[in-house]
């Protein structure tokens, strides 16, 4: 599973370096910026699951960055914590107004950072988990249309994938993998079965207790021994083997 990706922009190099270490020691992917430009550039480039920023920078200074980056819909959502040195209360008025979600005052120690960064990743993780349950409960009276959208928690950052990009789901344990296009692959806590409930019939088939095909994606259909088959798929490179419970419903849609 891939690390939870941090943006930290601070014209300090030490400073910078100093905080780069330390996250990459407690496992998180950092992506560093050494102003308020480059840091926008990172942000819209790297969706993060969460933005450290310096408040006085040359340029462009922490606030015109938060500004700037609650003007796009898909980075106002992450949370940002100033690192600063400006302790005025009239100052952190401003930054809370702006949308930022903390603030940490130079000097700081490597507890007070982690333990400010870890408390808002998991306030995100619990209100994305909120939002993906509302939706898989609107999701159950209701079958997704091949063109519609799903919201997806990845590493605490929430994305929208088309269904229509789904080539194949396969199970893993409690969880399933969705693959997509270009080979991206997406793991989360959904079974196999509630997939088959809510997605459009017309393009997706069961072929395997554990795996739906988007029959769209289809390439070429062998029969293989004891009335079974192999199933080709566009930018899969390994068949599947469909078993022979599932062969039937395969004869009477797509053979």
């Amino acid at each position: 599973m891939s690390k939870i990706k941090l943006v930290v922009i601070e014209d300090d190099k030490e400073i910078l370096r100093d905080i780069e270490t330390l996250l990459k020691e407690e496992n998180y992917e950092v992506v560093t910026a050494k102003n308020g430009r480059e840091g926008i550039d990172a942000i819209k480039k790297e969706n993060p699951s969460l933005v450290l920023c310096d408040i006085l920078m040359p340029e462009m200074d922490g606030y015109a960055v938060l500004a700037e980056i609650q003007k796009d819909k898909l980075t106002k959502t992450i949370p940002f914590i100033f690192v600063t040195a400006k302790v005025e209360r009239q100052d952190v008025r401003k930054g809370m107004q702006l949308g930022a979600d903390d603030y940490i005052f130079k000097p700081f120690t490597a507890d007070e950072l982690l333990s400010a960064i870890n408390m808002r990743l998991k306030k995100r993780t619990t209100l994305i988990a909120e939002i993906e349950n509302s939706i898989n409960e609107n999701q159950k009276q209701k079958k997704l249309d091949y063109s519609s959208k799903l919201l997806l928690n990845i590493n605490g950052t929430p994305k929208f994938f088309k269904v229509a990009d789904i080539i194949y789901i396969s199970a893993e344990r409690q969880y399933t993998s969705i693959w997509m296009q270009n080979g991206k692959s997406v793991l989360v806590r959904k079974s196999v079965n509630s997939w088959e409930e809510v997605l459009p019939s017309e393009q997706f088939l069961r072929i395997h207790r554990s795996t739906i095909i988007n029959t769209e994606y289809i390439s070429k259909i062998e029969k293989w021994h004891n009335a079974s088959y192999l199933m080709y798929l566009r930018e899969v490179k390994e068949p599947f083997n469909i078993s022979k419970r599932y062969a039937a419903r395969l004869r009477q849609t797509h053979i």
